[in-house]
């Protein structure tokens, strides 16, 4: 069993450190204040709690969690299999493309994080993960409340014109909040002891429900709809009991969730209340990325490789259903397609494996435990809401987080709460002087090399930053040079691009421009640069338009004139 000091790190690692991911952002310095920022937050924690994991609890992780271990080795195989044999470039691949830093490094330090999760034992440990949603929750909610009442004082780009949150982004902080809803109320109902927590946490749930309305991110109203209606399960079979009145909700809820379904279709009388223009562009996304996985079914187009290849493999319907045939994006708004059109079928069918993982987990809790359980209740909704959102939108690391530590959270709950009879080891301990070394130790080591990890997207976009602000173009190229703190950036490459051209340094722009596109030769907007340039050839510009035709082969004017 698992030594009591060595749980209790790990489960301070998890609650100090995945709601700081989730709220951590970095604007001063550098061009993109919340992707990399993220990355940079979970990197740490996740090397640092799995080195605690790996060095202490390697024998109980495998005793206890065997099918998520295999299941994650198979998933981080998965992605060093595309990353191999994909014709991404490979930075790209490890590390992300700009604005969504989700590649090999996001990935690896999420699994790190669900296999620590899956250690924890005592109440306490799953009680902090809560209280980590909690305080996220209510730092977003503080925030979104300040920029609606008083205005925003954060200097975002901001196109939406809506509330941010610490996400960037309208649809991505509608969706927290809304699970961060749903986990509230769920522990919030199971808090017989601690009745004081009840009246704010439901004054907080009402203040982010009116911030999910002013976001105008349907997402949000979907997530907190879905996330309160299990928590009504869970309430009637707590309380109730009776099969009949269990089986009678289960009959309205999905008689309610059919019609609004429909209405997200464009059908039926919600239709006019749920239905999105953005609805019917999904459907069009979607397709899109099943086609790229099934192109390549065993590398998949490459990690966060999406946006290289959108425009070759969209539906004809989609230069049409689109607001310009210019129209692109780098996501398929779905995250297990995501997987599928990045890593092909070994990383599609390794995630939906880890989710059987967690739905099993909650099965057997669920069928155990007749009592309502809010600790247990509170976990399983907001994973699950998580799992809701991520059908409909785009891998967040701020929210992936979520997703990842409470699906190994789940585990070590159904685990941790089994009957004595199926734990053979129990009450056999590690005692504490048997370690050499103290937990603590191990994981500020394995902080820092999680930030040695996780930190070159941060460093180099630090570091262009500064250069583009300072004016010299020998700043801006030194920015450019790839090294393990600056790696080579298909977005860096195009604004030097545009930077240089602008300012007349022509033999600049063309010398960055060949650089693009030999860097990544299968984005589009790489050869429009080169084609564009002032210093381009005529066989620059035959060539670029060669491959921007291979790359938009539906568009009848790639050139966009």
């Amino acid at each position: 069993m698992l030594n009591k000091s060595v749980e209790k790190t790990i489960s301070w690692f998890l609650f100090i450190g995945v709601p700081f991911t989730t709220v951590f952002i970095w604007q001063d310095t550098v061009t993109d204040p919340v992707n990399i920022t993220k990355l940079f937050a979970a990197g740490c924690v996740g090397v640092g709690a799995f080195s605690i994991a790996l060095v202490y609890g390697f024998k109980e992780l495998w005793r206890t969690s065997k099918a998520l271990v295999i299941v994650s080795i198979i998933f981080v195989l998965a992605m060093i299999n595309t990353v191999i044999n994909s014709a991404a470039p490979t930075t790209q691949a490890i590390y992300g493309t700009f604005g969504r830093n989700t590649g090999l490094v996001a990935y690896l330090v999420l699994a790190m994080i669900a296999l620590s999760a899956s250690l924890l034992r005592a109440k306490v440990s799953f009680e902090r993960l809560i209280w980590g949603l909690i305080f996220a929750g209510l730092v977003n909610v503080l925030y979104c409340g300040w920029a609606l009442a008083f205005g925003d004082f954060i200097h975002w780009n901001n196109p939406y014109k809506n509330i941010l949150g610490l996400f960037g982004n309208p649809d991505f902080i509608s969706a927290f909040l809304g699970m961060f809803i749903s986990g509230s109320i769920a522990y919030a109902l199971g808090a017989k002891r601690n009745w004081w927590i009840i009246p704010p946490l439901v004054m907080l749930s009402g203040l982010a429900l009116y911030e999910i309305v002013r976001s105008h991110a349907i997402q949000g109203l979907v997530v907190t709809a879905a996330g309160l209606a299990l928590v009504g399960f869970y309430v009637i079979r707590g309380w109730i009991k009776h099969w009949a009145a269990q089986l009678g909700y289960i009959v309205i809820v999905s008689i309610g969730g059919a019609f609004a379904l429909a209405g997200a279709l464009q059908k039926g009388p919600l239709a006019h209340y749920v239905y999105k223009k953005s609805v019917s562009l999904r459907g069009t996304y979607w397709e899109t990325g099943i086609a790229m996985g099934k192109k390549s079914p065993w590398t998949g187009v490459g990690l966060d490789s999406y946006g290289n290849w959108y425009r070759a493999f969209r539906p004809d319907r989609a230069l049409k259903d689109m607001p310009d045939v210019n129209t692109v994006t780098n996501a398929a708004h779905n995250v297990v397609i995501d997987f599928f059109a990045n890593g092909g079928y070994p990383l599609l069918v390794s995630y939906l494996a880890t989710l059987v993982i967690g739905l099993y987990a909650i099965i057997r809790v669920t069928f155990r435990a007749k009592a309502y359980d809010g600790i247990f209740v509170a976990l399983t909704v907001t994973w699950l809401t998580y799992e809701l959102q991520s059908i409909i939108s785009i891998n967040q690391i701020g929210l992936a987080i979520w997703g990842w530590v409470l699906v190994g959270a789940l585990v070590a709950y159904d685990y941790s709460t089994r009957p004595l009879k199926e734990e053979p080891t129990k009450g056999k301990v590690v005692k504490q002087k048997e370690l050499i070394f103290s937990p603590q130790l191990v994981g500020g080591i394995g902080v820092l090399i999680g930030a040695l990890i996780a930190v070159p997207p941060l460093s180099a976009d630090s570091k262009w930053r500064s250069a583009v602000t300072s004016g010299s173009a020998q700043n801006v190229e030194a920015a450019l040079a790839p090294s393990y703190l600056t790696p080579a950036d298909t977005y860096r490459y195009a604004n030097a691009v545009q930077t240089f051209e602008s300012s007349k340094l022509y033999d600049l722009a063309y010398k960055y421009a060949k650089i693009g596109v030999e860097f990544n030769p299968d984005s589009f907007d790489a050869w429009h640069m080169l084609y564009g340039v002032s210093k381009s050839t005529q066989a620059d510009k035959d060539l670029a338009l060669s491959n921007m035709k291979r790359l938009d082969p539906k568009n009848p004017n790639v050139l966009g004139q």
